[in-house]
């Protein structure tokens, strides 16, 4: 235990001593913990808008408008039975407006319509997107002469929005990708500038690090003050990062996450457990960094 103290007082005295270079790792780790705590929301918003977007995929099949509830009830049932169907829900001409009503800026468009042009129509639910050809073929199988024809005669048209779907999916993917390649780099850069300012530090105290080994010390009685050293930096730096990530989630995310979809999808990801991943990360890179830059010095 009282070693223990020692390490720790020999730590918080190389930090007072070397204030600089201390200083320049914190603030090295706190513009790495920055970035990283503003990639790793985006990223991973980024990847669950892309499974909505999956979710939302499905098949609607549009209606004559001459077809009673009773043939409507039996096509029900008939694709209820094809594989990787999940449910359907049965939208009136009548409710098809009020959604067409709600999805335009200008209301009164739809009271000007004389009649209601919109057809009766089935939304049928899939359990993965991607059976979504495989259930299209059941409902409009190759007829007699080869040609694509309905399984019920009421069925005017089968449409999916896989077009759709596959343009916002590739956008999303390739701003995860060119995201994911950013974030890399941002820290491989940052981990070589930690590295260089632990190494700075150490190389500044190399005399008292070689006269310690001079005198007996064994490698890891050196190591351990530099090591808790190098956690109070992590600790320190990851600690004022998380400030100012939590000062610009109150005052710049929240507020607009309100007004935009897209923003507010970034607080889908918990920010606990996203501080206490950037806190530990920070504390054992510069624990890490301080431990194997040490290395060379106690080659005497």
């Amino acid at each position: 235990m009282s070693r223990f103290i020692f390490f720790i007082r020999e730590a918080t005295r190389a930090l007072r001593r070397s204030a600089a270079p201390s200083a320049a790792a914190i603030v090295t780790i706190v513009v790495t913990v920055l970035l990283l705590g503003v990639l790793i929301p985006v990223l991973y918003s980024t990847g669950s808008k892309t499974e909505d977007v999956r979710e939302q995929i499905a098949l609607r099949v549009f209606l004559y408008d001459d077809a009673t509830r009773g043939e409507v009830a039996k096509l029900e049932e008939g694709i209820g039975g094809i594989n990787h169907v999940v449910s359907t829900e049965y939208i009136d001409k009548a409710e098809a407006l009020e959604v067409l009503r709600e999805r335009l800026n200008d209301k009164n468009i739809v009271d000007e319509l004389n009649s209601n042009p919109l057809p009766a129509s089935l939304n049928v639910n899939l359990d993965d997107p991607d059976n979504l050809e495989t259930v299209r073929a059941e409902l409009v199988p190759p007829g007699a002469g080869g040609k694509p024809e309905p399984i019920s005669p009421i069925i005017e048209e089968v449409k999916d929005s896989r077009e759709e779907a596959s343009e916002i999916r590739a956008v999303t993917g390739a701003v995860k990708i060119v995201l994911a390649i950013i974030a890399a780099l941002l820290l491989v850069a940052s981990l070589m500038l930690v590295g260089n300012t632990i190494r700075l530090s150490i190389y500044a105290r190399r005399r008292e690090v070689e006269v310690m080994h001079l005198v007996g010390a064994t490698g890891w009685f050196i190591r351990w003050p530099f090591i808790i050293e190098g956690l109070i930096v992590g600790f320190l730096g990851a600690a004022s990062a998380v400030g100012i990530l939590f000062l610009g989630k109150v005052t710049i995310v929240d507020p607009l996450s309100e007004r935009f979809a897209l923003v507010d999808n970034l607080n889908t990801i918990d920010f606990v457990p996203l501080v206490a991943v950037l806190v530990a990360c920070a504390m054992a890179v510069s624990a890490l960094g301080s431990g194997v830059t040490l290395r060379r010095f106690l080659r005497v």
